[in-house]
């Protein structure tokens, strides 16, 4: 026997392993291409309505590479893919998918180790998500970021700048040939969003979590040096299989607190918040909110990269990348932190420098001196509320103003630009039934559009308050992941058109100032809606999912006693 997990599958005189041979030979393999060798899964999630993963056919070669180069054996196993920008209501809705099949990809076929290819939003946190609870030994690869977006002689943010530019053409500023000429320039090659997105903040909170290799998760897609750190990316894994380094050794709760320090440091996206604690409670962590925002509070954010920023995530790797970024909060850091390397982070951050200050700024100018995300409680969120003050408009931090209600996202869309809404620049704009069972899947629609005639009246940001999540790449006063949501009778879902909400971002407080009978009189009334799935997976998500302050995971696939191995017959 090798000693190997693979080895219960291969070796021996069994009909079982002769059965498994001989489909290897099948598949044109004989035994000196996998004998005593760790078989490493490619775990794959391009597809062809995919643009963040469009380069993988490429790059899984160049994993193959690194692995037949360690003494490995390579297997490439595809795995759902979710592309952000097609699936409806949200890929959110399937990212616990996606972390049950890798988890099962993993357990049932005779792999010892894994590459994890990912980069799109929610891609991510479930390949992570999986690979912790299969247990086996696993490196990240991160898709890594698009060139910049041009047209009409101006950079383009993905997401950013076609939020703000849509702002305008509502408003009557921008024409049909403008916006022809920004959908033709604003995605210009493989790889996901260009800016301090969802995709970008969670491939950097997992090399900060030290699950990728350094320095990868600021690569862009097509810069060569993306194949040559695929290649690594094989060659590690075989290494982690062969010296039995297991998540469960990397993801530790130093490893957590550095990874929600890095998210702040760079200014990054809201929905880090969700899922980092649903990845931490994979990995058996107690990572909440209130840790969470204490985590962030000390940390000056220095990525000057939009949607808080000027610049992009091609400026911010010329500019030194992670490395750079990490090694400038070091003395945030836990750096004694194992990463997937075997080596420490302090280790592998070392001598890393900043070769732009504008696009990594100095720890005495920052571009938000703390606590970039913010957790919110009160009587409108009992449970908490996110808010990212770096996109936030600072004069709306501190605000009071009466509600304007919408029912679901139909009731918005049907309304927003009603000439005849009662609505003033400080209203505050209140979206129901988005949540995680509500929307459901807690689509990204936090980001509420602004009535057609106050943009025609100059103004841009208002605040706005869901149970939704909003894109990484979004902007504006939003305060987000209401919880608990309206959907399972949270406050949200007994706020009434013209009550008055309280939002203070530096006390943390988010308040609904009802009186407290009158709630009591609401609750009474209240009744919740028919569900929306009447089997399947989204009856399954919807009956066993957590609210957005635990994760979003399903309650039964959080940490817990480990699954029996597979019987070999």
């Amino acid at each position: 026997m090798s000693g190997l997990r693979s080895g219960r599958w291969l070796d021996g005189d069994s009909l079982r392993a002769f059965g498994h041979r001989s489909r290897l030979r099948q598949l044109g393999y004989s035994p000196p291409d996998y004998k005593g060798k760790p078989v490493i899964a490619i775990i794959s999630t391009r597809s062809d309505i995919n643009p963040c993963h469009m380069h993988f056919a490429e790059r899984v070669e160049d994993v193959k590479r690194g692995v037949w180069q360690a003494g490995g054996f390579p297997l490439e196993m595809p795995a759902m893919s979710l592309a952000e920008a097609f699936q409806r209501p949200t890929s959110m809705l399937y990212r616990n998918l996606l972390s049950m099949e890798v988890e099962e990809l993993l357990r049932s076929y005779p792999v010892d180790g894994a590459v994890l290819m990912g980069g799109c939003d929610k891609t991510t946190p479930g390949l992570v998500m999986g690979a912790t609870s299969a247990g086996l030994p696993s490196v990240f690869l991160p898709a890594g970021p698009m060139l910049r977006g041009n047209a009409c002689g101006k950079v383009l943010a993905s997401g950013t700048s076609v939020w703000k530019m849509w702002a305008d053409r509502r408003a009557g500023l921008v024409d049909d040939g403008e916006m022809e000429a920004v959908e033709h320039g604003v995605a210009r090659s493989a790889g996901q969003c260009m800016t301090m997105g969802t995709a970008s903040t969670m491939t950097a909170a997992v090399e900060a979590l030290g699950l990728a290799l350094p320095g990868s998760s600021s690569v862009p897609a097509v810069d060569s040096r993306h194949a040559q750190m695929a290649a690594e990316a094989g060659r590690r894994a075989v290494g982690a299989v062969r010296e039995g380094l297991v998540p469960g050794m990397i993801l530790t709760e130093a490893a957590f607190d550095n990874a929600v320090r890095v998210v702040a440091a760079l200014g990054g996206s809201t929905n880090s918040v969700v899922h980092l604690v649903a990845m931490a409670r994979r990995a058996g962590v107690g990572l909440d909110l209130a840790r969470f925002d204490r985590l962030c509070r000390d940390v000056p954010a220095l990525a000057d990269v939009a949607p808080s920023g000027e610049f992009l995530m091609e400026d911010f790797f010329y500019a030194g990348g992670l490395r750079a970024l990490m090694a400038r909060i070091s003395g945030l850091l836990d750096t004694s932190a194992i990463t997937i390397t075997g080596r420490t982070l302090g280790e592998e951050i070392e001598g890393a420098q900043v070769y732009d200050e504008r696009v990594i700024r100095p720890l005495g100018d920052p571009l938000w001196p703390g606590g970039s995300l913010a957790v919110l409680h009160g009587t409108l969120a009992p449970d908490g509320a996110v808010v990212k003050q770096t996109a936030a408009s600072p004069e709306l931090l501190v605000h009071r103003g009466p509600a304007v209600v919408f029912s679901d996202y139909k009731d918005m869309e049907r309304r927003i630009d009603d000439e005849s809404l009662e609505v003033t620049p400080g209203s505050v704009l209140v979206l129901q039934q988005a949540g995680p069972v509500g929307g459901p899947g807690m689509p990204e629609w936090g980001q509420l559009p602004l009535p057609k005639k106050l943009l025609r009246a100059g103004v841009r940001d208002m605040v706005r308050i869901s149970d939704a999540r909003m894109s990484g790449t979004s902007f504006g006063t939003c305060v987000l992941h209401v919880a608990p949501e309206s959907a399972v009778g949270g406050p949200l879902a007994l706020v009434q058109e013209g009550d008055t909400v309280s939002l203070d971002v530096p006390a943390r407080r988010l308040d609904l100032d009802v009186a407290p009978e009158e709630l009591s009189r609401r609750r009474r009334a209240w009744a919740p809606a028919p569900p929306y799935f009447a089997r399947g997976w989204g009856k399954l998500y919807a009956t066993t999912v957590r609210q957005a302050n635990e994760g979003c995971d399903l309650d039964f696939l959080e940490y817990g006693p480990g699954t029996p191995e597979p019987a070999v017959h």
